[in-house]
C-alpha cells in the first residue's frame, strides 16, 4: 500500500502502551519463575489479554501519509485512501479523511478539549474561520492541514493520468490475532481449573 513517508500518532498513548508491554514482560517472567499452580496460568492469560488490548488500542493506531495515499490504522481495521480519491481532511472530535461521499475517522488522532471540539464543529458548519498561522493550530489540525497539502501536491502529479482505485477498508489480521489468541488462551486456562 505504499512506502511510508510520514507517521502521525498520539505520542503519550503510544509510549504508555509500550511501557505496559515492557512491564507485562517482567510480570510474565515472574509468573513463569514463581508460578506453581493453575492460578498462575490464568493470571498469565489475563495479562496477555491486557497486552493484546493495549497493542490494539494504544500502540497500533496511527495515520501514515505515503506516496500513494493516506492510511488510517485503527484498532481492528485499516483504511487506505489514494491521493486521487482524497477530497478533504478535517477535525471534529477526531481527524476525518474524506473521499468523495465517504468519511473515514482516525482512532489515533483525537481532540481532547471540549471547547476545541465545539470550535471545530462550528468552523465546519461555517461559523468560524480557519487559522492561517500553523503555530496556532492544535496538533490534530496541523495533521489535517499537512494531509491536505500532501494531497494537493500528489494530485498535481497524478493529474496526467492514473485511474482511481477507490478507498479500501480491510480487517487487520495482526490486531484480530492480538486479541483472539490471548482470549482463547484465557478461556483454555479457565477450562483447566
Amino acid at each position: 500500500m505504499g512506502s511510508a513517508m510520514t507517521t502521525f500518532r498520539q505520542p503519550v498513548s503510544h509510549v504508555l502502551g509500550w511501557a505496559w508491554v515492557v512491564i507485562s514482560v517482567f510480570l510474565l517472567v515472574d509468573l513463569v519463575v514463581r508460578g506453581t499452580d493453575f492460578r498462575a496460568v490464568v493470571s498469565g492469560a489475563v495479562l496477555l489479554v491486557t497486552v493484546g488490548a493495549v497493542y490494539v488500542l494504544a500502540v497500533r493506531p496511527k495515520v501514515v501519509a505515503t506516496e500513494e495515499g493516506v492510511r488510517l490504522v485503527n484498532p481492528l481495521r485499516e483504511v487506505f485512501v489514494p491521493w486521487a480519491d482524497f477530497t478533504w481532511a478535517d477535525v471534529t472530535d477526531v481527524l476525518r479523511v474524506h473521499a468523495g461521499d465517504q468519511v473515514f475517522r482516525s482512532w489515533s488522532l483525537r481532540e481532547n478539549k471540549r471547547a476545541e471540539v465545539r470550535r471545530n464543529l462550528r468552523r465546519l458548519n461555517g461559523f468560524g474561520e480557519e487559522k492561517d498561522d500553523p503555530r496556532e493550530l492544535r496538533p490534530t489540525e496541523r495533521v489535517a492541514r499537512t494531509l491536505r497539502s500532501e494531497a494537493e501536491r500528489h494530485k498535481a502529479r497524478l493529474a496526467a493520468g492514473g485511474a482511481s482505485t477507490g478507498p479500501t477498508v480491510v480487517w487487520s489480521p495482526d490486531a484480530v490475532a492480538a486479541l483472539a489468541v490471548p482470549v482463547a488462551l484465557w478461556l483454555a486456562s479457565l477450562a483447566l481449573l
